[in-house]
C-alpha cells in the first residue's frame, strides 16, 4: 500500500496513506504490542468530547481560527459517533501515562479535518495534531478528565441495569411469597422462611448496589482539565482554563467541575480506587447470590432456565451455565480491583504513570458488570419455584419445631425434636402430621401460615 512520510523527534517514518493516525501512533503501535487488545473505545469517545470542548474554548477566546475549530469539532463528532473506531490502534497497556492514546486521537482528528479540507493526510501545515488539536492541553489533564467522563457515563448505565435486576428479584419475591421452605445457616437446616422472603434479601442487596453506584459518581465529578502537565496550568492561558470546563460541562451534560487543587487532582487517582471498591461490592453480591441460586437449583427448590445442552458426553445433562458465567464475571471484577489499586498506588510525584492500566481495568470491570446484569436479569425472570420440593424439605427438618418455641419453650421443643427423631427412625412420619398430633391442627396452621412466617417477631397475646 502507498505510504506517506512523517517526521517527529526521533526522525522520519513511513505511515500508510490510507490511515488517519500518524507517526506518533505508528511508533506506539510498534512499541506496545502487549495485550492484543486496544484502548477501550469508551475512553476514546470521551476523549473526543474533551478535545471538542478545548477547541470550542480556544475558538471563543481567539486562540483558534473559525475554520480550524469547525473542522476539529466536526472530526470530534465523527469519532464520538463511532465512525472511526478502527483508527485507534494503540495497545491498552502503554508507557507514558497515556500519551500514545492522546497522540492517537490528536492525529486522527487532525487527519480527518485535513481530508475534509481536500488535502492529503499528513499535511500538517493546515491543521497540526499538537499545535492545533492539542492546543493548551497535556496528556496529564486530558486523559484523566476523559477517563472520569467515560466512567460516569458507564456508571449511569450500570445503575439503571442494577435497578432492573433488583426489579426482577422483587417480581420473584412477590411470586414466591406463599411458598414456605426451610432456611439454611452453616449449610444446615435452620428455621422456616418463605422463598419470597429469601428472594427479597437478594433484591435488597442489589438495591444497595444501585444506590452506591449513583453516589460514587460524586468522587470523580472534579476534573483537572486546564491543569496541563502537573496541575499548574503552565502553557495554558488563564481565561482558557476557566472557560474550558464550562464547555465540557455543556457537552457532556454532566455536573463536572474543575478541581480546586489541580496539582492534587493530577497526581492522585485515589478516587478511582474508591469507585473500584464500590464496583467490587456489586461484583461480590453477584458472586454470592449466584452461588445461592446455584445451590437452590441443586436442591431443586428452584429451577433455573435451561439455555443449552450441558455435556458432550452425558445426554440430557443441563448445567446452570448462566449462573456460572456470572460468578466468573464477578471474580474478574474483584481481581481487577487489585490492579486498579496497584496502578494508583504506584504513581509517583505529580503524575500517575500507570493510568492506562487503571483505565483499562476499571472500564473493563464496568463493561463486564453491565453485560452481566443484562444477562442475569433476563435469567432471573424465568426462574420457576418447586413448591412440592420446598414442602418436602420443610416437613423432613426438625428445625421446623423452632417456630413453636415461643409457645412451648426451648426444653419442651427439644423433647419434641427428640421424640420425632426416634419415631422417624422406624417410619416415614411427616413432621407436620406429628406436630398436629402433638400440638393440634389450629396452632400448627397458625404458626406455619406464610404471613406469620414473614412477620417480624410474634405477638405476646398469641
Amino acid at each position: 500500500m502507498e505510504n506517506r512520510i512523517e517526521t517527529d523527534l526521533l526522525g522520519k517514518k513511513e505511515v500508510c496513506q490510507d490511515v488517519y493516525w500518524g507517526i506518533h501512533t505508528q511508533r506506539a503501535w510498534e512499541n506496545f504490542s502487549i495485550t492484543g487488545y486496544k484502548t477501550n473505545i469508551s475512553l476514546i469517545h470521551a476523549l473526543a468530547l474533551v478535545k471538542k470542548a478545548c477547541a470550542m474554548a480556544n475558538l471563543e477566546l481567539g486562540y483558534l481560527e473559525q475554520l480550524k475549530a469547525d473542522l476539529i469539532c466536526g472530526a470530534c463528532d465523527d469519532i464520538y459517533n463511532g465512525l472511526h473506531n478502527d483508527q485507534f490502534i494503540v495497545d491498552a497497556l502503554q508507557g507514558g501515562a497515556g500519551t500514545s492514546t492522546n497522540m492517537n486521537i490528536n492525529e486522527v482528528i487532525a487527519n480527518i479535518a485535513i481530508e475534509k479540507m481536500g488535502k492529503n493526510k499528513g499535511d500538517y501545515n493546515f491543521i497540526h495534531p499538537i499545535e492545533d488539536v492539542n492546543k493548551h492541553q497535556s496528556t496529564n489533564d486530558v486523559y484523566p478528565t476523559a477517563l472520569k467522563i467515560a466512567v460516569i457515563y458507564k456508571l449511569n448505565l450500570l445503575s439503571e441495569l442494577i435497578a432492573k435486576l433488583q426489579g426482577a428479584f422483587q417480581a420473584k419475591e412477590k411470586e414466591f411469597s406463599h411458598i414456605i421452605k426451610i432456611a439454611r445457616t452453616e449449610l444446615q437446616d435452620a428455621v422456616p422462611i418463605t422463598l419470597g422472603l429469601e428472594f427479597s434479601g437478594f433484591a435488597e442487596a442489589f438495591g444497595r448496589d444501585r444506590w452506591r453506584m449513583f453516589k460514587s459518581q460524586e468522587r470523580i465529578r472534579t476534573v483537572n482539565i486546564g491543569g496541563t502537565a502537573v496541575g499548574t496550568g503552565l502553557t495554558a492561558p488563564r481565561d482558557y482554563i476557566f472557560l474550558v470546563i464550562e464547555k465540557l460541562r455543556t457537552l457532556t451534560n454532566l455536573g463536572i467541575c474543575r478541581a480546586e487543587n489541580l496539582v492534587d487532582n493530577t497526581a492522585n487517582s485515589d478516587a478511582f480506587v474508591e469507585i473500584s471498591g464500590i464496583i467490587k461490592a456489586h461484583a461480590q453480591n453477584l458472586v454470592k447470590i449466584s452461588q445461592d441460586l446455584r445451590m437452590l437449583h441443586l436442591l431443586k427448590e428452584i429451577e433455573l432456565p435451561a439455555v443449552q445442552a450441558g455435556s458432550s458426553i452425558m445426554p440430557g445433562k443441563i448445567n446452570p451455565v448462566i449462573i456460572e458465567a456470572i460468578i466468573q464475571a464477578g471474580l474478574k471484577v474483584i481481581a481487577n480491583d487489585f490492579l486498579i489499586t496497584e496502578a494508583v498506588s504506584r504513581s509517583t510525584f505529580q503524575i500517575n504513570e500507570f493510568m492506562p492500566l487503571l483505565a483499562d481495568a476499571i472500564l473493563e470491570s464496568i463493561n463486564i458488570l453491565i453485560n452481566a446484569n443484562k444477562i442475569l436479569t433476563k435469567h432471573i425472570l424465568q426462574i420457576k419455584a418447586n413448591e412440592k420440593i420446598c414442602s418436602e424439605y420443610l416437613n423432613k427438618s426438625f428445625c421446623l419445631i423452632t417456630a413453636f418455641v415461643p409457645y412451648l419453650g426451648y426444653e419442651k421443643a427439644t423433647e419434641l425434636v427428640q421424640e420425632f427423631v426416634r419415631l422417624s427412625e422406624n417410619s416415614n412420619i411427616c413432621l407436620s402430621d406429628f406436630l398436629q398430633d402433638k400440638l393440634g391442627k389450629e396452632l400448627v396452621s397458625k404458626v406455619l401460615d406464610p404471613h406469620n412466617i414473614v412477620s417480624l417477631g410474634y405477638k405476646k397475646d398469641e
